[in-house]
């Protein structure tokens, strides 16, 4: 009995053992701390999709000049691999260019896509795509969405693209390179391709009661679109407007965000779960508001934030898939994109 015990183990870690990496998913709750989690668990009822998920780690956020990050730092560090200078965009401290693990995985013959609920060119899905010296070079930052390097791109930030000083109508540029263009919802829904750029909203989309669940429909639309690619895609998606709300202190306001965001970690989980070769991680850039909870709850009375700002407190990392295991202990914020690439390169 015990060799059968014995051998059936082994069997079961040799076959976890010999899982591949062929998708990846990024999850970025902008804002997200623990705080902000739990109280959306809470007010859920006590259930979060990113609590089922086995493997955790902590994460520090600093940047390599201030204690406190913010979205250009701390999302170019786990886009690209390396701590890097407040406001930066996909550059290192001598303003260098630095590859995002996007463009490496489209560079490997994989799809991309990448799915926002602020304008395409903000911080955090800028590191993604873009290099550029500072945050807010909103126009320079669009130009990099005709390199080719995104097969799918779902946010705001129209006007950046079409309403420009340089007079330059991006949206027909990148439509003549071939991708669908989608301004709402129900256009998404009816596009054939996998290369779609949408825009639906001037800037930043409206808040979750007031633009439904876009966010939860532009990912089940994308993973649709890229899941049949032979060598597997990467998607980075950004609850970005958890950091908005958490900035003005709307506590109300931030669980509706925090649970649009949960909803799609639920769907990429399901996703991953039933394809077997998906790796799914939930991190953060950072925290912001400094969120307590004297008593846990639904009644916004309960909660007190501490800072209209972002905070140096550790974020939890979440993770699911073959690969998740490397996610443990206390890690720099950069250490995220080297997990995330030995576990696609494994052999």
């Amino acid at each position: 009995m015990k060799k059968i015990i014995l051998i059936a183990a082994l069997l079961f870690f040799n076959s976890i053992a010999a899982q591949k990496v062929k998708n990846v998913i990024v999850l970025i709750g902008d804002g997200t701390g623990l705080t902000q989690l739990y109280s959306a668990y809470e007010a859920n009822d006590r259930f979060l999709n990113i609590y089922t998920m086995p493997h955790t780690a902590l994460s520090i956020t600093n940047c390599i000049d201030r204690r406190v990050t913010d979205s250009g730092a701390g999302g170019t560090a786990i886009a690209c691999g390396q701590k890097t200078y407040y406001r930066a965009i996909g550059v290192d401290k001598d303003t260098l260019p630095m590859p995002s693990m996007l463009e490496i995985c489209k560079e490997m013959g994989k799809k991309t896509g990448i799915v926002v609920s602020c304008d395409l060119n903000h911080a955090t899905p800028a590191s993604f795509i873009a290099h550029v010296k500072d945050r807010e070079m909103y126009e320079e930052i669009a130009k990099f969405y005709l390199n080719g390097k995104c097969d799918i791109f779902l946010g705001g930030g129209k006007k950046r693209f079409n309403n420009r000083k340089d007079k330059r109508n991006l949206i027909q540029e990148i439509e003549r390179q071939g991708y669908e263009i989608v301004y709402n919802e129900q256009e998404l829904l009816n596009t054939k391709t996998d290369k779609i750029a949408g825009f639906f909203a001037e800037k930043h989309l409206p808040i979750y009661k007031e633009r439904g669940a876009i966010m939860q429909t532009a990912l089940k639309t994308t993973i649709d679109r890229l899941k049949d690619n032979k060598d597997g895609f990467f998607i980075m998606l950004e609850g970005s407007q958890i950091d908005m709300q958490a900035h003005d202190n709307h506590f109300t306001e931030m669980i509706d965000e925090a649970l649009d965001f949960d909803a799609c970690v639920g769907i990429a989980l399901d996703f991953a779960r039933k394809d077997g070769n998906t790796l799914v991680v939930v991190t953060a850039d950072h925290e912001t508001g400094g969120l307590t909870l004297p008593v846990a709850g639904k009644d916004m009375d309960t909660c007190k934030w501490t800072t209209t700002g972002h905070t140096s407190a550790p974020i939890i990392i979440y993770a699911e898939g073959p690969g998740s295991e490397d996610f443990h202990g206390v890690i720099q914020n950069d250490r995220q994109f080297h997990i995330i690439m030995n576990a696609i390169r494994r052999k």
